[in-house]
Order: structure tokens, then sequence, then C-alpha cells
């Protein structure tokens, strides 16, 4: 969409307002015109009301019967740029507030400030066509001017450290590094505008960081394109604060992403890119490929394979029984024969308890009414959740598995996919893989199915039999192995995900349901006399019903 007439128009003049000003604080620093801080000073309120013009321009529109959800980011991205050249216009006023103050002008660093300031202007002057022609590149060019005004502040302030230290003129020294600090601190608002033509550009928001370091990945690559031809789609923040965005070269129409790209907390995805790795010696062809590894301080970049299917959520969500049929079937087959190369004949603790304590504080802080103490209601006592949770860890001790095979260790349904053209599934995020009891998989893939907020009642059903199919699946597996312990296990592992679950559902009746199932659990695993694990028998039904 073009931004509306009247937020374009007042975002143009707002433009050459801010553009104005730094051009008066230029020309105030070069000492040709010492009388023009106060025609700085006389123009305070107009950048600020054409702020507030864009604001209500952008907010009618917002609330109009016609606006699409393309329109959002372009809307939202007209209100940041105006917030921000409206900063940079009180910066300018604020630098002048201290100009006028000093009184050896020797003190101020004219061609340094100057320099700086001429970085402003230029990255002013691009605003308007990257927000008209949706430039990423130019987008990326104001960003880019932040790192040199950083850059040239902290050699100014070395400098005048250096000569405040000889306690001389100290004040007229101090007003001079305030105003070399607030020259620097306008590239923060060219960068947050520079963010905010970028998520207009791609629909969604990314930092000015990842995409940046997604060039840089993507130059590192054997034989890739230059970054004119790169294009970006998809992107997202998941949980664990990583950003992640689908890539191709070119603009193919309707053509698949090439690649998928993440960028956040090192350790994190280093974690997952040796998850991938391991993969790949385990069940080559499960895991997508590692195109490139790139690490910056504690942040890293990773370009892995975009792997074909949709996930396994959309397929419950939006296709056919036919193709869900396949999928499952393709997925056991798949799982049974990665438990059979994986497999060895150790114990794996169970430790159900402990990630779940690990949680519980997000729970309690989301959930307080959650957390109770025991109470007595007609005579029979109530324990407390956190002494339900004690207690199960005890009983863990008695009933490990009787093997271990590797994991994925985040089992969700969204990160399990199937390629029908190849009848093939595919695992994605890695980084939690490891060689444990298979029942953490299995229980984190039921309660995934639960936690989907759906309410038709036939899909709720449909989504309800499949995680029944994923325990009947493993429940078949498990009686050929002779472990006995399964239902007791997965009991544990059930009560763990269903409770840590609810830290991300704010539905009260949903995140409840979850909470009384967890607690049900874990009574329920309770009763069951030593030695006697293998009469237990899950009520997987009862507890997935529609």
């Amino acid at each position: 969409m073009q931004v509306p007439r009247s937020v374009r128009e007042n975002l143009q003049f707002l433009i050459v307002e801010v553009d104005s000003q730094v051009a008066r604080l230029q020309t105030l620093l070069a000492g040709d015109r010492p009388d023009l801080h106060r025609e700085i000073l006389d123009r305070r309120g107009y950048s600020g009301n054409l702020k507030n013009w864009i604001h209500n321009g952008c907010r009618e529109r917002l609330a109009g019967p016609s606006i699409r959800e393309a329109d959002v980011p372009v809307l939202r991205c007209s209100e940041v740029i105006a917030s921000d050249l409206d900063w940079i216009a009180e910066r300018c006023r604020d630098c002048v507030e201290q100009v006028r103050e000093i009184h050896d002008a020797d003190c101020l660093q004219r061609d340094a400030c100057r320099e700086m300031l001429e970085r402003v202007r230029g990255g002013i002057g691009m605003i308007g066509d990257a927000l008209e022609a949706r430039e990423t590149r130019k987008a990326l060019k104001i960003g880019q001017i932040q790192r040199k005004l950083d850059r040239r502040f902290r050699e100014l302030q070395k400098h005048h450290v250096k000569a405040l230290q000889h306690g001389e003129n100290t004040g007229d020294l101090i007003r001079s590094l305030i105003v070399a600090y607030g020259i620097g601190r306008m590239g923060n608002a060219l960068q947050s505008i520079s963010e905010a033509l970028i998520a207009a550009s791609l629909g969604q928001s990314v930092s000015l960081e990842s995409l940046q370091s997604l060039q840089a990945t993507v130059a590192n690559v054997a034989g890739a394109p230059g970054s004119d031809a790169l294009e970006l789609g998809a992107l997202a923040e998941t949980r664990s604060g990583s950003a992640v965005a689908g890539v191709r070269h070119g603009n193919p129409d309707g053509a698949d992403y090439q690649a998928i790209f993440k960028h956040g907390a090192k350790r994190k995805l280093k974690e997952e890119r040796i998850g991938v790795e391991r993969w790949h010696e385990v069940y080559p062809g499960l895991a997508p490929e590692v195109y490139s590894f790139e690490k910056d301080g504690n942040t890293a970049s990773l370009l892995i394979e975009h792997l074909p299917g949709p996930t396994f959520d959309k397929i419950l969500l939006r296709e056919g029984d036919p193709l869900l049929g396949d999928a499952l079937a393709t997925l056991e087959q798949t799982l049974r024969d990665i438990w059979r190369r994986t497999r060895r004949e150790q114990p794996a603790p169970v430790d159900f308890m402990a990630q779940l304590q690990k949680r519980l504080p997000d729970v309690w802080k989301l959930h307080p009414e959650f957390q109770r103490e025991s109470v007595r209601l007609c005579g029979l006592q109530r324990p407390s959740f956190d002494w339900l949770v004690d207690a199960a860890r005890e009983l863990e001790a008695e009933i490990a598995a009787p093997f271990t095979v590797y994991i994925h260790g985040d089992f969700n349904l969204d990160n399990i996919l199937y390629d029908p053209q190849e009848s093939r599934v595919h695992f994605i995020d890695l980084r939690r893989s490891r060689d444990a009891d298979y029942v953490q998989d299995v229980s984190v893939f039921m309660v995934s199915n639960y936690r989907l907020q759906i309410l038709d009642r036939a899909l709720r059903r449909r989504i309800m039999a499949c995680a029944c199919a994923c325990h009947a699946m493993a429940a078949r597996y498990a009686a050929e192995c002779g472990d006995t312990s399964f239902d007791h296990r997965l009991a544990l592992g059930l009560a763990r995900s269903f409770m840590t679950s609810t830290r991300f559902i704010l539905d009260k009746s949903l995140s409840r349901s979850m909470f009384l199932r967890a607690r049900y659990l874990l009574e329920l695993a309770l009763s069951v006399p030593p030695g006697e694990s293998a009469e237990f028998r899950l009520p997987v039904e009862a507890l997935f019903s529609a």
C-alpha cells in the first residue's frame, strides 16, 4: 500500500524540518552565526505537532473498516519514524542549550561534530525514498550510520577525558562532551527508523543486527549470490529469543525458501548445530544440512537447509484424513527405526520432576492461583502441588527406563515436518537432542496436541485422536521391548508437560484444565503400590477427550 496522503505529506514536512534543525546546529557549531540558537529553540513545537498529526492519521487508518493486514506494518513504521525524527529534533535543542553555555569555543570539537551531523543528515535524507520504495538496502544504510557515529563519539570521549585530567575548563569540556553525546545518540534514532523500515518491507519485525548478520552469513556460503538478490520472509522470534527467517535468492514466484536463518545467543545456536550434526550420524536425511555457522561475541548466526513439507500442526489443522494417516504411519516407522538403531541397553534415569521444578516459578508467575498450600476438605487431606512433585521425584528413582534411545528433546508438533512427495519425516529445532528415555518425546508430542487452542469440536476430536495414536504406537513398541513401566513413566512425563505448558497459555479455561490433568496424573502415579508399575494402565482416552 501507499502511505495515506495526509501521513505521507506530514512525514515529508517532518523530514525537511528535522533536516533543517540539524543543518542549523551544524552552522551554529561552525561559529558563523552565534544567533542561530534562538532560531532553533523557537521552533520547539513544530516537529512535535507534525509527529502528533502523523500519529493521529495512522491511528485513524488503523481503526478504519477497510484496514488490511498488509497495511499495518507501514502505518506502524510511519509512527516510529515520526517519533524518532521528533526525538532527533529534541537532541538538537539539547545541544544548543549546552553550546550557548560554553565560553571557550576551543573546547568544542567543531569539525568532528559537524562531520557526525552530516552523517545524520545523510540518514534523514534517505528515509522518504526507503519508505516509499520499500528499499531494504537503503534502510540498512540508515541503520549502519549508528555504528559510525558511536565510533566517532568514543574517539571524542577519549579526547575529552584526557583534557579533563588537566583540570582546566572542566565545565566547558563537560558541556562539549554532552554535545558530542547528544549527536551520537541521534544514531540510535536512525537505527530504530532503519528497523521500522525493514519491518515495513518484510511484513514483520527484525533487528538490524539480525539482518546484517544474515547478509554476512550468506556472503560466506560458497557460491552464494550477492546480497542484492537476497529475499527474506516469514520472520519470527522464538520463545528462546532467536530471530528466524526464511531465505531465498531473487524473487521467483511461488519458489520455496532455500534456507532458514537464525540469529541469537551463541550457546543455543551452537547446541543446535551440534544437535543437527549428531543427527546426521545417527539417522542421515532426517535433519537439515548446516550451510554456515558464524560467531560474533555472545551471539551467533546459523544458516541451515529449508526442508520440504508442512509441519504436523498444519497437517492436523488444514489437511485431510488421508494425508494425516500417511504422516502418522511414516512417523511411527521413522521413530521405531531411530529407536532400534540408537537403543542402548543401559537404564535411563527419569528426571521429569527436576525439569518441572525448574519451570514452576514461571508457571506461578503467570498462574499464581495454581500455587496453593495443602488443604483438608471433609476430612480428606489434599496435598499441595509442590508436595506431589517432591513425592513423585522420589518415585522416579524406582522406575528408571530400561534402555536409552536418541531423542529429539523438544518433540512438539511444529518441530516435525512431513514431505508427502517423498513420504519422509524431517526433524527441526534439534538443540535439546540427546540419549534419554523415549517417553520424553512421547509425552511432549501428546501434550503439544492437547494445548492447541482449537474450539471446533470435530477438529478437537481429530487432534485428541492424534495424541492417542501416538500413545498407541509407543505402547506397542514398549510391549515389544518388555518395557513394563512405560505407562507409569508416561504419567509423570505427561504431568510435567501439561504443567510446564501452562506458562505459555493465557486462556484460563485451558490452562486450568491442563493444571488439573497434571495434578491428577501425579496423584495417579503416586497411588501405584511399589513393584506394581507393570500393572498400571494410563487412562489415555479420558485424559485426551475432546
